[in-house]
């Protein structure tokens, strides 16, 4: 996704004269050539994420359309101040990219962990939050965002699904249940594979979403309308909960149960180990999201 993202970008600096780049050290070497190109447009900063933020939001106030890229806890988490007051207060509009998702680099340790990405956006409104599930997702979604005026955050992983799938701002089907006694299970970005494959032998309607923000509440109420019971499992790749208060607001009118599986509130897995040692250890490997979902829907 990252080597997408950066050769999309590339070119696009040749096409675009209000794109520019700014970086903080991380993938400046794949934004070399681009830099020889426009020296005045792709900015590296060095290690000074809150600065890169100010600068980001400095350029978006001038009419330029920045993108802004590194690893995600110093993306989002370490300059966040800036993030709420240099680019939303101010109204400046920015292109977030943010490599590493979550714990894909757990072997560099919890500094390079960021499972609560999503969720410290949520708290600033009019964001909008593209989780894509394969790299083929990330061109549509990345011209869509460079098209805009407004905030926008990608959330590139290392890990995805086995095929891309549609990426409009809707929840697609991926696969429905009987509509009898379903429930219905929401799968983010790179989750849908281990989720179809968990929730196999069970009657459940399955819907993709790799935008989050603004999250499909009138799809989510459709699908629960069309099953026989409103039960909602959301699958996320980031904290467990992110999307509760979207659920929540989706079926606000009907009586219904949800479950939420994702990153762990509970614990801190302090061993850095593998992302998938991650996974395990967080019910997100394919067997403890069947276990979960079992749970949930067949009660």
């Amino acid at each position: 996704m990252r080597e997408t993202f950066t050769d999309h970008v590339s070119a696009a600096l040749d096409a675009d004269p209000r794109l520019a780049v700014v970086l903080a050290d991380i993938s400046s070497d794949r934004f070399a050539a681009a830099a020889r190109r426009h020296p005045d447009r792709v900015v590296n900063l060095g290690i000074r994420e809150q600065l890169m933020i100010g600068v980001a939001g400095g350029l978006a106030l001038t009419g330029m359309r920045p993108v802004v890229h590194t690893f995600a806890p110093f993306l989002v988490e370490r300059p966040f101040e800036q993030v709420k007051l240099d680019l939303g207060h101010q109204g400046a509009g920015a292109v977030l990219v943010s490599s590493g998702a979550s714990y894909d680099g757990s072997y560099y340790g919890r500094t390079h962990m960021a499972p609560g990405d999503v969720a410290v956006l949520d708290s600033l409104p009019d964001w909008t939050v593209h989780v894509p599930g394969h790299a083929a997702e990330v061109v549509p979604l990345l011209d869509s965002a460079l098209r805009q005026d407004g905030n926008v955050y990608i959330r590139l992983s290392e890990r995805g699904n086995a095929a891309a799938r549609p990426v409009g701002p809707g929840l697609e089907i991926v696969r429905s249940g009987s509509g009898r006694s379903s429930g219905v299970v929401v799968a983010v970005g790179p989750m849908l594979d281990r989720v179809l494959a968990a929730t196999a032998d069970l009657d459940v309607t399955v819907a993709y979403a790799a935008t989050v923000r603004p999250f499909d509440r009138d799809g989510l109420s459709r699908l629960a309308a069309g099953a026989g019971q409103a039960d909602v499992l959301v699958v996320e790749p980031y904290l467990e909960g992110t999307s509760a208060h979207e659920v929540a607001a989706a079926l606000g009118d009907r009586r219904h149960r949800q479950c939420s599986l994702g990153v762990r509130r509970d614990t801190e897995v302090r061993g850095y180990g593998t992302p998938a040692d991650h996974d395990r250890a967080h019910g997100l490997d394919t067997a403890g999201i069947a276990a979960r979902a079992r749970d949930f829907f067949l009660v």
